[in-house]
């Protein structure tokens, strides 16, 4: 088994490399999605409330986005409390996986949470500033959050060391396309 981690920066276009190198051949795990499904975990949530002080009941996140916002130091807190429940489920991925030819990891922090020895391959997905602003205010989000959430994040060139190939994202989704096939062909 081959375990390949996909990372990069905040909308660099992890998830679209990670389903091309998956496709329909190889199994994907993404980190992002266990979140979101923790987010709609009420025991979950009750326990982050409890954790972070939250009365409302509505929107959790918007709750925290605001107390990140207010204290840098809420957003590491939220990441010491969530990161496990990630982690766990990621070694039961791979577990489950184990006898498949390749499985495919998309890991935002990866690198930041020194998961690399997880890896036989890690893949940085890289993209500029701006590109990666305008996609994640396409996505809904603000340049504010995009800040805040982007100045927690281990600079490119320091991820370049720990990465085994980096993939540059600032083209059309053809190009992409090309290029991770073409780097994926070397080891299937």
């Amino acid at each position: 088994m081959i375990a390949i981690g996909v990372t990069g920066s905040l909308s660099s276009g992890k998830s679209t490399v990670s389903k091309i190198i998956g496709g329909k051949k190889y199994p994907i795990f993404s980190a992002d999605k266990v979140v979101y499904k923790l987010y709609k975990n009420a025991l979950f949530v009750k326990n982050l409330k409890k954790q972070f002080k939250i009365k409302s009941s509505r929107d959790i996140k918007k709750s925290l986005k605001k107390l990140i916002s207010l204290d840098k130091k809420i957003l590491k807190k939220l990441e010491k409390y969530i990161h496990p429940h990630v982690r766990k489920k990621m070694f039961k991925f791979i577990k489950k996986n184990r006898k498949k030819k390749i499985i495919v990891l998309e890991i935002p922090l990866l690198i930041e949470s020194k998961l690399m020895r997880f890896f036989d391959l890690i893949i940085l997905v890289s993209s500029n500033k701006k590109t990666r602003l305008k996609r994640y205010i396409r996505n809904g989000g603000t340049k504010k959050t995009f800040n805040l959430l982007d100045k927690n994040q281990i600079n490119v060139k320091k991820k370049i060391k720990y990465s085994n190939h980096t993939i540059h994202n600032n083209k059309p989704l053809g190009v992409l396309k090309d290029n991770v096939k073409l780097l994926i062909s070397k080891y299937e």
